[in-house]
């Protein structure tokens, strides 16, 4: 089996703690990005996977590749060409003050790609699987044209292929909604990820009878939400819906859910106390989603497999999750004892 993800890896510059950007005198460098983060996952879990994405030929892209193939990430099929790295600015909020995120990605080596530069018959060989989220289609319209590219000749090979529609109403600034160029995308997908925001304004579908400010969201009002969405995308075969309950910065409740097309499978219930970095958790879910429907074959163990993966990943500082199968089963197994492992 291999898995392909393809989007954009930017530089991080992140506030020290939980500094503001007017007081920080200084900024720590990682890397990041939604499908780079989904690849790290997956080789941290074993699995073959490459990222594909277009860089510039400088050291701080080669950087970039040389901690992605430390991880076990393919990065033997990304493409160069353009001029700088996409970056993006994080400042951790705490308690009732949220996280900022600001982007500095325009005319990014990945916001000026266009069709036919990546060569989808020879990325694609051999692949089982096809990775993708809705970030990349409001990069720019070039972005959004190769992503579908890729995705049709994904359908034309048989390869699975999933979507974490990722809606980022600060990216969506070429002219184009995410109403209008998503479904598109969508219906080439046989798995969906998505939560109450992502379903309503990218596919205009509301979940009825959820406050996620209240702290606590429950999981079967999003039954109506997947029936709508597969009715709409007969390709689609499982949509899974995150479910976090935000109590403050610092706390939150974390679940999900899975829709099969005959049953709504609930995962359990993680209280995330002490979080150490946020950023990533969706991705570090689709990771964990991924492992377990290839490696278990039954969906309420790869649904419980991502929601304790990502539960994990909001341990650790940086984009990317670095827990391994066996970390994460024994959580799943109910040890949340936190002991030294020696």
């Amino acid at each position: 089996m291999r898995v392909i993800t393809f989007g954009e890896v930017m530089l991080r510059l992140a506030t020290p703690g939980y500094l503001r950007f007017g007081q920080s005198t200084s900024l720590s460098a990682t890397f990041g990005g939604a499908e780079a983060n989904v690849a790290v996952s997956l080789a941290n879990f074993g699995i073959p996977v490459d990222f594909i994405t277009r860089l510039p030929q400088n050291d701080i892209a080669a950087s970039c590749t040389a901690e992605l193939r430390k991880f076990g990430v393919g990065v033997d099929k990304i493409i160069y060409g353009g001029d700088r790295m996409g970056i993006y600015f994080l400042e951790t909020g705490a308690v009732s003050r949220s996280s900022k995120v600001i982007y500095d990605r325009a005319h990014s080596s990945l916001a000026e790609i266009t069709p036919s530069m990546i060569d989808w018959d020879t990325v694609l060989e051999g692949a089982t699987w096809f990775h993708w989220t809705g970030i990349t289609p409001a990069v720019s319209q070039g972005a959004a044209d190769a992503c579908l590219e890729a995705i049709q000749k994904a359908n034309e090979k048989g390869i699975m292929v999933s979507c974490d529609l990722n809606y980022r109403k600060n990216l969506w600034k070429y002219g184009k909604g995410a109403g209008e160029v998503m479904p598109a995308l969508v219906a080439g997908c046989d798995i969906i990820l998505g939560n109450e925001e992502d379903a309503d304004k990218v596919l205009g579908i509301k979940p009825e009878g959820v406050d996620v400010t209240a702290g606590l969201v429950e999981g079967n009002a999003y039954e109506s939400v997947s029936k709508q969405i597969m009715s709409r995308f007969p390709k689609c075969k499982k949509v899974i819906t995150t479910l976090r309950g935000s109590i403050n910065a610092n706390q939150n409740e974390w679940s999900g859910v899975l829709w099969n097309g005959t049953s709504l499978l609930t995962a359990p219930r993680y209280r995330i106390t002490d979080i150490v970095d946020r950023v990533g958790g969706g991705d570090a879910f689709m990771g964990g989603l991924i492992y377990g429907l290839l490696s278990y074959g039954d969906d309420q163990e790869a649904l419980n497999f991502a929601v304790a993966a990502s539960c994990l990943k909001h341990t650790i500082y940086g984009d990317y999750n670095l827990v391994t199968v066996e970390e994460t089963e024994k959580l799943m197994s109910g040890d949340t004892s936190g002991r030294v492992a020696r």
